[in-house]
């Protein structure tokens, strides 16, 4: 098995994946982008699931390594449980783990609870027109660039601090399989660091070691907004907080830890 060309995200053999350049992430060519796993990891623990009523809650992914643009095989354990169950999963490349991941499944049922009507606090995505440009980030087949829709509702990412921004498939993810609500919300979420960045691209890496996804509902469409912000303290530990949102209102929150180098001192 070998690199595809770049007509889907990943290619599916079983349970192994093969990743096109549609995977591939900003801070190396030959390692893919945090949310093509996520999302992939996702979508591999709701087919396990394979229950409608079972929500996905919670996702926190462990990158153990850089996830390389190579052939990747995925494994999964399912707990029991009726109301509460947890799939666990693995990641590898030639037998050696890259990711991980814990994903938490809730039983969805109807409750005699107003639903909120709060809305969002961004403009819509058919407004926004500002295209994800970071500079410093080469402008080549990736995932950040060619497999996903990205708009900038609020901020800029063409300069530092906060920003906001709706994003969408724009490339199937993995080839002849639908894309499931909880996967556009997965793969968005991985992109709070490079929304909010506050370093200077061509200068540090500021690369998420993890991601940890809250969802109290799925998206109704296939737009997904983040409100991300990021924190950097002196020793190189860093935080990107996101708000997650569809075009109805506030669908849930994510977290990435983030080990910052200048880019003399690292190597991915």
């Amino acid at each position: 098995m070998s690199e595809i060309a770049a007509d889907s995200v990943f290619v599916r053999d079983g349970d192994w994946f093969i990743p096109s350049e549609l995977a591939r992430g900003p801070w190396s060519p030959d390692a893919l982008h945090g949310g093509a796993p996520a999302a992939l990891l996702a979508g591999y623990a709701e087919q396990t699931i394979a229950d409608e009523d079972m929500l996905l809650a919670r996702m926190t992914m462990e990158l153990v390594r850089p996830v390389p643009l190579a052939p990747l095989k995925v494994a999964a354990t399912m707990g029991k449980g009726r109301s509460v169950r947890r799939v666990e999963l693995t990641l590898s490349h030639d037998e050696t783990v890259v990711a991980r991941a814990v994903v938490l499944f809730l039983k969805s049922e109807p409750q005699n609870i107003e639903p909120r009507l709060d809305g969002h606090p961004l403009p819509g995505p058919d407004r926004c027109h500002e295209p994800f440009l970071v500079p410093g980030m080469e402008q080549v087949t990736s995932f950040h660039y060619s497999a996903m829709d990205i708009r900038v509702a609020h901020g800029q990412t063409v300069g530092p601090g906060p920003a906001a921004a709706w994003f969408r498939f724009k490339a199937p993810f993995v080839a002849g399989e639908p894309v499931s609500a909880a996967m556009r919300a997965i793969a968005a979420a991985d992109f709070g660091n490079g929304l909010s960045w506050i370093l200077p691209f061509d200068a540090f890496t500021f690369v998420n070691t993890d991601l940890t996804v809250y969802l109290s509902r799925h998206p109704r469409s296939e737009w997904v907004a983040l409100s991300s912000s990021m924190t950097v303290e002196p020793n190189g530990i860093g935080l990107a907080r996101s708000d997650i949102y569809d075009e109805k209102g506030l669908i849930g929150v994510a977290q990435q830890n983030l080990f910052v180098r200048a880019r003399e001192e690292w190597q991915l």
